[in-house]
């Protein structure tokens, strides 16, 4: 088996004992990505040079004696719209094709102090707007399973390459399932975090109430590795939360029995298709089987979450990117005769349809006359949504749900439907909402071979009871098979 091909998991154990080294794992892990990403397309950037540089840094300081963080050492992909400082930061857009941050997000300043090796930047849909990673100015990402398919969006790069082996773990960010959706398209496990719990400092903003980033992994395991590291306080941050998180890799715990699991009726009606929603009941009774408890729940106002989530995220993508005009940094115009005209110019030709689309959307809830008739009602949708889902803690400790309504769908299948693509987003939408945490773990395949993905959702700050959950899954279905996308 190559190093590319295993766990974060595994990779930090033998570095630990020397039975390889960081720089043999970083060859190993780039030649996989000169290999496959000409048909996948993961990458926007790949820093060969300076990921082996620092390979061989960390080889040095354990070669020294240094005590070193689990992390140190492995191959981590980043999301396009995270900045890294030196490292082009594009965002998938023609806005920001040349731009190079001169500072670090808080979460690459955590990897740095972790001595994780960053192997490069990870394609999207532009300004993370998207379900398919079809919207990304430079090229469309393909689903490692099927390359005639998606791999979800928009942090479809991050899963694709995890999938492919193309990196041991990614960084992705999730505004209404942007980590989940792809995870379970590309049979990853995928975490969005409590809101607030990783730092949004450094993140290129869509909606800035609603965005977390998050890890992406081969096993839950390694998801937890990642968390662990970015996880925390950061004074950048006023939205920051000061918590004590305890170390949730420390005492693995994979016993699901006295677990109160809830199935929300609203998750599994119409609209999902028979095999996600066979795959995930079947979940369901092997975590029954195995001592938890099933509570059916009841959370009424799912069906007008993914108005309100289009409505709130729109407006605040407004706001966050009326700053690109084409004055201080990004794509300017080339002609113009005026100021009007080279803010207007800048901008049509800067962004794609998509983001012009929810520019256009978001202006217009906020705009005089129809502030009080779309935003102050989604405002208000969204306090009885987070209602609800206290209500359904009060009952159960967490929820399982599937991660999307069907698995994967065809390149450009799609891409002319908006309804149907935002519908992708229909049972990821209210984590965000109400800014808990959700993990998407694979559950299955369906008659194609696809993966199919089931969510986990738990209060705020229950990422331990939600790997707890994920990992006695992941011990009764013996591991998530990636074999198909790593061979």
């Amino acid at each position: 088996m190559e190093l590319y091909q295993l766990t974060a998991e595994q990779l930090s154990a033998m570095l630990a004992k020397k039975e390889c080294s960081s720089e043999e794992l970083t060859r190993s892990v780039l030649k996989r990505i000169e290999q496959k990403d000409g048909e996948i397309g993961a990458y926007l950037t790949v820093c060969g040079e300076e990921a082996l540089k620092k390979a061989a840094e960390v080889d040095a300081k354990r070669a020294a004696g240094e005590q070193l963080h689990p992390l140190a050492g492995i191959p981590v992909g980043i999301k396009d719209n995270i900045c890294t400082r030196g490292i082009r930061t594009t965002c998938a857009s023609r806005m920001l094709e040349n731009f190079v941050p001169p500072y670090d997000a808080f979460v690459m300043e955590k990897l740095h102090q972790a001595d994780a090796v960053i192997l490069g930047k990870l394609n999207m849909d532009e300004f993370a707007m998207g379900s398919s990673t079809e919207n990304s100015y430079f090229q469309k990402t393909k689903n490692p399973f099927d390359l005639d398919r998606v791999p979800g969006g928009s942090s479809g790069g991050s899963a694709a390459a995890v999938s492919a082996g193309e990196a041991v773990l990614t960084l992705g960010s999730d505004t209404g399932g942007s980590i989940r959706q792809p995870a379970s398209f590309c049979g990853v496990v995928g975490l969005k975090p409590t809101y607030s719990a990783v730092s949004r400092y450094g993140l290129v903003a869509f909606a800035s109430s609603l965005d977390q980033i998050g890890p992406m992994g081969r096993s839950v395991k390694d998801t937890a590795m990642m968390f662990q590291a970015i996880c925390g306080r950061d004074p950048h941050d006023a939205t920051s939360a000061v918590h004590d998180y305890p170390d949730y890799t420390a005492n693995w715990n994979t016993d699901v029995k006295g677990l109160r699991i809830g199935l929300p009726k609203e998750y599994f009606g119409d609209g999902i298709s028979a095999e996600v929603r066979e795959s995930v009941m079947k979940m369901a009774e092997e975590l029954k089987n195995r001592g938890a408890e099933l509570v059916e729940v009841s959370l009424p106002s799912t069906d007008y979450a993914l108005a309100a989530y289009y409505i709130i995220a729109c407006a605040e993508a407004s706001s966050n990117l009326a700053r690109y005009d084409g004055v201080r940094y990004g794509y300017r115009t080339k002609e113009f005769a005026n100021l009007t005209e080279m803010y207007e110019k800048s901008r049509s030709e800067g962004f794609g349809a998509e983001v012009k689309r929810r520019i256009m959307l978001g202006t217009y809830v906020l705009s005089s006359g129809y502030y009080d008739a779309y935003y102050k009602k989604a405002k208000f949708t969204q306090i009885r949504i987070q209602e609800e889902f206290a209500k359904a803690f009060d009952s159960c400790d967490l929820l399982l749900t599937p991660t999307v309504p069907e698995t994967s769908f065809r390149i450009g299948e799609n891409i002319d439907d908006q309804i149907k693509m935002y519908m992708n987003d229909i049972l990821t939408v209210t984590v965000n909402i109400a800014g808990l945490p959700g993990i998407s773990v694979p559950c299955g395949f369906d008659g194609k071979g696809l993966p199919i993905g089931a969510q986990l959702i738990g209060p705020k700050f229950s990422e331990g009871t939600l790997f707890r959950c994920a990992a006695g899954w992941e011990e009764i279905c013996g591991g998530f098979d990636l074999s198909r996308t790593l061979a």
